[in-house]
């Protein structure tokens, strides 16, 4: 399985990734339903388990797996935990390990860190004879990056145990990524990302799979109207992460630049208030195992 070049990981998209999620929220949205859904799951997945073994999967600085296991503590306190980390930002990484450094409940947690693609985590996997197997796996916007969708999705959910759930948080269907980067597919899937796929169309790989589901769709929006100001470097930063490209306005020719614009302005956004707010909808997917 092909994955994309780590580098791609690193500065300017690791600077415009970190602005975007501080201004989408979209983190907070994603801990609203994982506090909603996740403390029953748990309950149901530890029962008469002796312990809890769990994979984050392109976990990034570590904020949402850090949020996932302290809810898994707090469920099954007497429940034994380790933590898998595939990850493959050496920036991001070491972000986490300082996090896990200054949370004492984490430090409980014996951690083993994968800094690789998850295309390198699954050959490495293969070759080992012992195969470790998860009773939570999550996979929290990264489907991007791989290449064989169905392959990737069918090689983490036979890394779990009986009971138990693979997690696949992704941008919802009919959201303004899907219709920026469906419209614009061929200009922009050039880079860290060779196609666009939405949360429709994982859905589309879990039914070809036979793989059970529950969807749940968490609503959000993000301020883009500093991208329509001239010269703004915070919307320059937030326009090269939402099209994946080092400099927007040098990048891209004019007739394009207007073209992806106006699509964000007129059919990805609504207008509140004067503030102009992108469509940045999720969906969260719950695998049965």
């Amino acid at each position: 399985m092909n994955t994309v070049n780590p580098a791609g990981y690193e500065g300017r998209y690791v600077q415009g990734f970190q602005f975007y999620l501080k201004h989408s929220e979209e983190h907070k949205a994603i801990l609203e339903y994982v506090d909603k859904v996740l403390p029953g799951e748990f309950t149901r997945i530890g029962e008469g388990k002796s312990k809890m073994d769990v994979l984050g999967v392109g976990s990034g600085g570590g904020e949402l797996d850090a949020h996932i296991l302290s809810i898994l503590q707090s469920k099954l306190p007497a429940t034994p935990l380790t933590a898998d980390i595939v990850e493959p930002s050496i920036q991001l990484t070491d972000n986490f390990k300082a996090l896990v450094k200054k949370t004492p409940s984490l430090q409980k947690i014996p951690f083993s860190w994968h800094t690789m693609t998850c295309g390198e985590y699954e050959k490495q996997v293969k070759d080992k004879r012992e195969i470790k197997r998860f009773d939570f796996i999550h996979m929290i916007q990264m489907l991007y990056y791989v290449d064989d969708y169905p392959g990737t999705i069918k090689f983490f959910h036979n890394l779990l145990k009986e009971n138990s759930k693979l997690l696949i948080v992704h941008e919802a269907a009919g959201s303004g990524w899907e219709t920026l980067w469906k419209t614009h597919r061929k200009e922009l899937c050039t880079k860290s990302i060779s196609d666009y796929l939405s949360a429709g169309d994982i859905k589309v790989h879990l039914e070809w799979l036979g793989l059970k589901y529950d969807e749940h769709l968490i609503p959000n929006t993000l301020d883009i109207t500093d991208c329509f100001t001239n010269g703004d470097e915070m919307g320059e930063l937030l326009l090269d992460f939402m099209t994946d490209q080092d400099h927007f306005h040098q990048s891209l020719t004019p007739d394009l630049r207007a073209s992806i614009l106006d699509l964000l302005r007129n059919r990805c956004s609504t207008e509140k208030e004067g503030r102009i707010l992108f469509d940045c909808s999720l969906s969260c997917l719950l695998v049965y195992s």
